[in-house]
């Protein structure tokens, strides 16, 4: 695979090697088994949640990731303070997972969050008809990435909304996909999709907040009848959506969408403030 990994260094196998240095990433083979990590102010937000789905994501297909999770945690940090970096992205990546000897990697990728402005306006997203082999096993599908990828730049979309066989929407190509309607909101099932991270915290922001959530998967033919949408993700939180290919919603003024992304925000800060290094 190409040497994703961005600044000065990255580790390989426990150690520090610069990037220039591509071993780790030249013999990596399939499956690859990853998750992407946002660090804010030196911590790794909601480790803890993303270190036991990378766990689940090898046990779906049969493999078991043999690095600790004290390992895990300690190369994390090491990295940061290898590269003086607090506020980024970083990638967990498995490799050769039937080696006796596995390939573990952790690397500063490419980061992109939305400004104030998108929050704002909300954001413009498609349909795109595909499901997943096994939606809830987070692993590289490269081929699936670069079609939608295209879709999403050739319309001018932030975001595609993933379309089952049968019509209902599970998810999207990179988030977990929440729709209200009056003072309920939908999801699809647990077992239908990628339990995001983001997506846990923000269903116990909603128990929280007495926000009733259904998890129910929504067809593409009840869209008009929605009163708003949002996406959820490592990088993005909460993010309104405006439109579905030609359907308007007014997400960013639904009271539901707000209360949530506000739960949201503080329950990340509480995370971060209790998880700061002195």
């Amino acid at each position: 695979m190409d040497n994703e990994a961005l600044l000065k260094y990255y580790i390989y196998n426990g150690e520090i090697v610069p990037i220039s240095k591509d071993d780790g990433f030249k013999e990596a083979t399939s499956p690859l088994i990853y998750e992407v990590i946002r660090i804010i102010d030196g911590v790794p937000v909601f480790l803890e949640g993303h270190i036991e789905r990378m766990r689940k994501s090898a046990e779906l297909i049969g493999k078991t990731i043999k690095k600790s999770d004290e390992e895990i945690t300690e190369e994390i940090h090491k990295l940061i303070d290898a590269n003086k970096e607090h506020n980024m992205n970083i990638k967990l990546l498995c490799t050769n997972i039937d080696s006796p000897n596995q390939t573990f990697m952790i690397y500063y990728n490419k980061s992109s969050y939305p400004e104030k402005e998108v929050y704002a306006k909300g954001i413009h997203t498609i349909l795109f008809d595909s499901e997943r082999e096994n939606p809830n096993a987070k692993i590289v599908n490269a081929d699936l990435r670069q079609r939608i990828n295209d879709e999403i730049k050739a319309q001018n979309a932030y975001e595609a909304l993933l379309v089952n066989r049968n019509g209902y929407i599970t998810e999207g190509s990179r988030s977990n996909m929440f729709f209200v309607k009056g003072d309920k909101v939908y999801t699809a099932p647990a077992g239908d999709v990628l339990l995001g991270i983001t997506r846990n915290e923000i269903m116990n922001v909603c128990r929280e907040r007495d926000i009733e959530v259904i998890e129910e998967e929504v067809h593409k033919n009840s869209l008009k009848g929605l009163d708003g949408a949002f996406m959820t993700g490592t990088s993005v939180n909460a993010l309104p959506i405006a439109t579905i290919d030609d359907i308007k919603l007014d997400s960013v003024n639904n009271h539901i969408i707000k209360r949530i992304a506000e739960g949201y925000l503080q329950k990340m800060q509480e995370y971060i403030k209790i998880n700061i290094k002195k």
